[in-house]
């Protein structure tokens, strides 16, 4: 009898362990190199990115942490300018880099990469705007380039709020001109 009260234990134990191994086994072995290929400053990597973004049922194996705060503490919009994209990126990065213990090997890429999907961002806006935008691009690239979140300066804010009135007044001029 109580050899028997044991085996059960020991049993629940054994099956305990088969399964922690297996989920653990289950992660597959390219989960950083996904990552890293999914963290570059290029429109293919940004693109990848986003379609695995969109169907993450079918990367559920890999664990991925999509979960995101945006721009954190800073505007997701700034002045109209929407970066939730990026800020979404960028956070991708940051968590699931840290999740694996490879985040300060990873950090100044990911930084760029955030950089670069701003500027990508700021190019869709008017020419006249587009100062305003890439203003604001470079503080929040400085801010977490720097320290490591986004956090917007009333300075910069009235930096860009400024270029961002001079764009649009040089618009309505040129509108005006055109059809004069």
């Amino acid at each position: 009898m109580k050899l028997r009260r044991l085996a059960i234990p020991i049993a629940a134990l054994l099956l305990a362990v088969g399964v922690a191994t297996d989920a653990h086994a289950a992660v597959p072995a390219d989960k950083p190199a996904v990552m890293t290929s999914w963290s570059q400053p290029t429109s293919a990597s940004y693109n990848a990115w986003n379609s695995a973004r969109q169907h993450q049922s079918d990367w559920a194996a890999y664990g991925f942490d999509w979960t995101t705060d945006y721009c954190s503490s800073s505007p997701d919009q700034p002045l109209g300018f929407d970066f939730r994209l990026p800020c979404e990126r960028h956070d991708f990065g940051y968590r699931n880099f840290k999740s694996i213990g490879a985040f300060p090997a990873n950090k100044s890429r990911i930084d760029d990469s955030f950089y670069f999907d701003l500027k990508a961002k700021c190019a869709t806006y008017n020419v006249f705007v587009r100062p305003a935008c890439t203003s604001l691009a470079w503080t929040y690239y400085q801010a977490v380039s720097v320290f490591g979140s986004v956090q917007l300066s009333d300075a910069a804010l009235d930096k860009a709020a400024d270029l961002l009135a001079k764009g649009q007044r040089a618009q309505a001029r040129a509108e005006a001109g055109a059809t004069a």
